[in-house]
């Protein structure tokens, strides 16, 4: 999608060009509530919080962006008033990727990013890749969009994620200034606050250098702890600006190669209790040692190096993890990925099968000044994609999913032996495989089995110290029974 003029106008059309995709998106997004939260009862209460955390958002939301995403409102299905009004929920979707943090005991999402330059890479310019591994479900990763802005004010920029976000989770600007953003912890949200995502669009419509996207990321406050990822054309290098609801500061690695996974590197954070925590019990330090060994083996690194990167599935010493495992950079479970060269105004977008689908690659400049989406460059797909195993995980995916539903809402499922060795055969690595087997083994009671399968995870890469204990509390509560 291309779009100019003033926000309200820019809105409004939005809405109608993507008026089909706007419901689709909202009609999935509810249904996965519906779903976590089958209760009507507890519906209204999940509302409640929500609008009591949302309550003052209008507050935090430069008007710029009210007037842009009340004209998007305009196109809002009236399915869901029920939910409440079109403006108001459309406020409160653009903080969703906020809210996760918070309600689901403040964990984050795994999202992955780097930037390299200089004498690492093939042509000496920066590249910079980054995994977003927001997940709602299948069906609101299905489609995905790339919005060219040329606003009435600010910088010409791009944008990619889903119909009617207006935030920015991955974006290039005319400027050759880039913004990702990768969840992290910290300071647990008491009130409203600015979206995150809301922060990096204004960045990306208002900086082009560092200094003032620090300005811009210092005035705001944040739901959320969150850390930006800023790459700069005109500054030559990238940096991390890591904020919490009550704090920030500016990591600038003073080198060729920056990391950024979901802890804080900066000095105001790094001893906090709560990121050493985080550190220890996460699967963050895990990709971020692994994308260290990737990006030092690729000496001469290339788009298609960093796609090679971005797609990798073993764990920090090359060994496999098993399909999903929330330590391998690539989950088979992000929304999107983007490769970004800050100095060609390049952009390149994921598009399917998390990140293994091919990447299109679209040249800002000439975008803009054609108004019309340039095609530029294409990765191929990952041979993966056609590949025996990757078949296998879909349909490991989707038996797990019954398995859940059966686990948390009691949908009718049941699982013979035969069943169960097609079951491990599918994604026979991953402890993910035998925990899921575990539970469903202790719920029917059957707490032998339940211990066997737990135990069985535990001889394989489990995701994160907090997980391994977990899975331990489980095996100690079949004990006792």
């Amino acid at each position: 999608m291309y779009l100019e003029g003033e926000p309200y106008e820019r809105g409004l059309i939005y809405g109608e060009l993507a008026k089909e995709l706007i419901r689709y998106q909202e009609e999935v997004f509810v249904d996965q509530i519906k779903q976590l939260v089958p209760s009507p009862t507890w519906q209204k209460t999940l509302t409640w919080i929500i609008g009591f955390f949302n309550s003052d958002l209008p507050n935090y939301i430069p008007l710029e962006n009210q007037q842009e995403i009340y004209g998007i409102s305009k196109t809002f299905s009236d399915d869901f008033d029920f939910i409440g009004p079109k403006y108001v929920r459309i406020l409160n979707y653009h903080a969703a990727h906020d809210i996760g943090h918070a309600l689901n005991d403040y964990s984050m999402v795994g999202c992955s990013s780097f930037s390299l330059k200089g004498k690492r890479t093939k042509d000496s310019l920066m590249i910079i890749g980054r995994n977003f591994d927001f997940y709602v479900s299948d069906a609101f990763a299905r489609d995905k969009m790339i919005v060219f802005v040329n606003p009435s004010k600010g910088y010409k920029f791009a944008s990619y994620s889903w119909a009617g976000f207006t935030g920015v989770a991955s974006g290039l600007n005319e400027k050759g200034l880039s913004v990702t953003i990768n969840a992290s912890k910290s300071d647990i949200p008491t009130a409203s606050r600015m979206p995150i995502s809301l922060l990096a669009r204004e960045i990306l419509q208002y900086a082009s250098n560092l200094s003032e996207a620090i300005a811009i990321a210092g005035k705001r406050h944040t739901f959320v702890s969150e850390t930006l990822m800023i790459g700069s054309e005109k500054d030559g290098k990238t940096i991390l600006i890591e904020k919490s609801p009550s704090k920030m500061d500016v990591y600038d690695a003073q080198s060729d190669e920056v990391i950024c996974a979901n802890h804080y590197q900066s000095a105001r954070f790094r001893n906090d209790d709560v990121n050493i925590q985080n550190i220890k019990e996460s699967d963050s330090k895990y990709r971020f040692v692994r994308l260290q060994k990737l990006l030092n083996k690729n000496r001469l690194l290339d788009v298609k190096g960093a796609a090679d990167i971005l797609r990798d599935q073993q764990d920090e010493n090359g060994d496999t993890l098993g399909m999903g495992n929330p330590r391998a950079i690539n989950q088979l479970n992000g929304h999107h990925s983007v490769i970004i060269i800050p100095a060609r105004k390049l952009f390149y977008v994921s598009t399917t099968d998390f990140q293994l689908g091919p990447y299109i690659g679209y040249d800002l400049m000439k975008s803009f000044n054609q108004k019309r989406l340039q095609i530029t460059d294409t990765i191929s797909a990952d041979p993966m994609l056609y590949s025996a195993a990757y078949s296998s995980y879909k349909i490991f995916r989707k038996q797990k999913k019954e398995i859940d539903s059966y686990l948390q809402f009691d949908e009718p499922f049941n699982f013979n032996s035969d069943n169960i060795q097609k079951f491990v055969a599918l994604n026979s690595e991953s402890y993910i495989t035998y925990e899921t087997i575990g539970k469903y083994y202790q719920k029917k009671g059957n707490c032998d089995s339940a211990t066997k399968y737990f135990t069985l995870a535990l001889t394989k890469k489990v995701a994160s110290k907090k997980v391994e204990e977990e899975i331990k509390i489980l095996i100690e509560k079949c004990s006792r029974k």
